[in-house]
Order: C-alpha cells, then structure tokens, then sequence
C-alpha cells in the first residue's frame, strides 16, 4: 500500500552537510508516523530522528543539534545533516507506519509497517 524511497547519500567530509529525501507513494497521508532510521556495520538499526502525526519531532540523543527531520508533504521527508561526523556512516533508512505514536519518542525498529530500502551515508575525515 506503501513505498518509500530514499535519495542523497553518498560520500561526504567529516563537518559536511547534507540532505536526505523520502518519497512516498501510495496510500499514504498525513497521520503516518514518519522517521529516520540508521544502521552502521555490526550495529542494531537505530531511530535517529521521527515526526509524529500531532506534528512533534524527536531525536535520538547522538544526533541531536545536528539533525533535522521534516515532513514537506505527506509524500515527500527530508533529513538536514549537518556537521557530519564519521560516526554518522551508516545506511539511512526512510521509514512509515499508520499506527505508531511518536508522543514518546521514536521507538524502535520493530513493528514498522513500511520500509524504504535505504541510501549510504559514508563520512570521510
């Protein structure tokens, strides 16, 4: 019912900036939860940053200042990194759900309903 698509990874200085997107489509609207997700070699897939359907962001501790999450449309989320960090290598993922609250954080991986298959984020120093 749902696809999402990710663009903007690639290969970037260490206190560099950049800019993730999401595309969705389908049926999709503007009570999903919506969030970045973020997977680094040898390492669980975390939350790093999430809007809920009340309009409330959140960050994960390690990214916060730094990270901005926003949702243009229902259809379309970007992810504003800046000052980079080679710990910020990772593959991002562009995640939905129709039923998750985000009153209380992110939450973790499990039990989202929709994937995107993510975009490489590689920081050199």
């Amino acid at each position: 019912q749902v696809q999402l698509e990710e663009s903007g990874g690639g290969s970037v200085q260490a206190g560099g900036s950049r800019r993730l997107s999401c595309a969705a489509s389908g049926s999709i609207d503007s009570s999903y939860y919506m969030g970045w997700f973020r997977q680094a070699p040898g390492k669980e897939r975390e939350a790093v940053a999430c809007i809920g359907s009340d309009g409330y962001t959140h960050y994960a501790e390690s990214v916060k200042d730094r990270f901005a999450i926003s949702k243009y449309s229902a259809n379309i989320l970007y992810l504003q990194i800046d000052r980079l960090k080679p710990e910020d290598t990772a593959m991002y993922y562009c995640a939905a759900d129709p039923n998750r609250a985000a009153d209380n954080g992110c939450g973790n991986k499990y039990g989202i309903d929709y994937w995107g298959k993510g975009t490489l984020v590689t920081i050199s120093s």
